[in-house]
């Protein structure tokens, strides 16, 4: 499956638009993970891929929440690569996390969620207009962005990035790219 695909299969079977950027943001982050670990060209697209696509069967799981992700890797097998589905499963706390695909998959997934609040609370509402340090100075907020997992987001480290290196590079990521994820 290629970009493209993914990109239609997304907006077909989500619709919800901001939950469409949710995952455009996702797949963001995860090609700017791939790009930090000098991964090859063919395995960018492959963790952009996984971004894009993880919240797949969002809408069908949002009243039953113990089938997410267990549907879109049924849904998926065969179309893209068993890591890819892996990591998707494991974002949803389905499988084990076990390579860096599904670390970075599970921790990028609410620091979208994170820096868009970040933008919202703005005058501008956009994300130009987000500094890494108000980042981190929001993180201490545990009202703030109160549903991206702290927890969650600090599995960076695992990753071997800081707090303040991961939020740098997802805060940049998203905003080389701000008007694909709507902000």
């Amino acid at each position: 499956m290629d970009r493209a695909e993914a990109f239609a299969l997304v907006n077909e079977r989500i619709g919800n638009r901001n939950l469409v950027n949710h995952c455009v943001a996702v797949e963001l982050i995860m090609e700017a993970l791939a790009r930090h670990f000098e991964l090859s060209d063919d395995d960018v697209a492959r963790w952009a891929l996984a971004g894009l696509l993880h919240d797949l069967d969002y809408a069908q799981t949002a009243e039953d929440f113990e089938q997410h992700g267990v549907i879109t890797a049924r849904e998926l097998a065969g179309l893209v690569d068993d890591e890819i589905i892996h990591a998707i499963l494991a974002h949803a706390d389905k499988a084990p996390r076990e390579s860096q695909m599904d670390l970075a998959l599970y921790a990028a997934d609410p620091t979208t969620g994170f820096i868009v609040a970040a933008a919202l609370v703005r005058p501008e509402k956009k994300l130009e207009a987000v500094k890494l340090s108000s980042l981190l100075k929001r993180w201490k907020e545990k009202a703030f962005a109160r549903g991206a997992s702290r927890e969650q987001m600090a599995a960076c480290e695992e990753l071997g990035f800081s707090r303040e290196e991961f939020l740098a590079l997802s805060l940049d990521a998203m905003q080389q790219e701000a008007a694909s994820v709507g902000l």
